[in-house]
């Protein structure tokens, strides 16, 4: 029998179990990972986030995500804040400034005071190909029109380095995140399906939100679907380059880099418990 350490973490109710494959060894089974995120039977999660050895040398650690499903996942903002707190918390690192090594490229975080932790998570891409998006027709002031069983949505895509869709909605607590959520999610123009953000702009610094994520459901937070719709908004001339997202786990800060044109998401992070699993 071997026994995994771990540690149970969230970032505005957006929570991880949290595993060092630093110190530790273990092989990623997916159906353990689902296992592992059923909220009656297991220690459930929203994603289950991996730091391991990395094999980029200018890297600190390796980063890597499972949703409840098991499947992976190619980025998570609130998970970076999480995993980054994770790092120094075990002692795995003293400093205060991190380079990941993720599926999709360098990330760094910043620890600032108390439990705020600032991530960078790149430019976003609006190019189709790159999300993936398939066009079903030309765009109105950057938006899609999609057919569903709810009437046709208006949709924005964008990539966080993981594949978003944006809806503006009047209210969004009214927003029908139940319903639209899934099949926007795995709508046929979404081919890897996306995370589909319901966004209310109330004013040009502050928005609110509601996210349904591939392989989740609604979650309480979304720190890359809140980047995603910032990046929408800012398109659109919305917003400026400082933004409140309020979710319904609580709020993010966003900044938009004026060189490069970067999202820095701030929040906090905290950890709940830590325990042992058996593999």
């Amino acid at each position: 029998m071997t026994m995994l350490s771990f540690s149970k973490m969230h970032g505005l109710g957006n929570d991880f179990m949290v595993l060092d494959l630093v110190t530790q060894h273990w092989d990623v089974d997916p159906h353990r990972v689902a296992a592992w995120g059923n909220r009656h039977t297991g220690v459930g999660f929203d994603q289950l986030l991996i730091l391991a050895p990395p094999a980029d040398p200018d890297a600190d650690f390796a980063y890597r995500i499972y949703n409840t499903d098991g499947s992976a996942a190619e980025q998570c903002g609130n998970g970076a804040r999480c995993i980054a707190r994770f790092a120094h918390e075990r002692g795995l690192s003293p400093k205060a400034e991190l380079i990941f090594e993720t599926a999709t490229g360098r990330m760094t975080t910043v620890l600032k005071d108390q439990d705020q932790v600032e991530v960078d998570l790149g430019s976003p891409v609006f190019e189709v190909d790159a999300v993936p998006f398939l066009p079903p027709a030309t765009p109105v002031d950057d938006c899609y029109t999609l057919p569903t069983s709810q009437g046709p949505v208006q949709l924005l895509p964008v990539s966080m380095g993981n594949p978003h869709g944006v809806v503006f909605v009047e209210q969004v607590a009214e927003a029908p995140v139940a319903e639209l959520g899934p099949e926007l999610t795995g709508h046929e123009a979404f081919p890897e399906q996306a995370n589909i953000g319901f966004c209310q702009v109330i004013d040009r610094g502050f928005l609110r939100l509601r996210v349904h994520e591939r392989g989740i459901g609604e979650t309480l937070a979304c720190g890359s679907g809140a980047c995603a719709a910032v990046a929408a908004a800012h398109q659109r001339g919305l917003v400026d380059d400082r933004v409140k997202v309020s979710l319904p786990g609580g709020k993010v800060r966003i900044s938009i880099e004026p060189e490069q044109g970067h999202l820095l998401l701030s929040g906090s992070t905290s950890t709940v418990f830590s325990g042992s699993i058996e593999v």
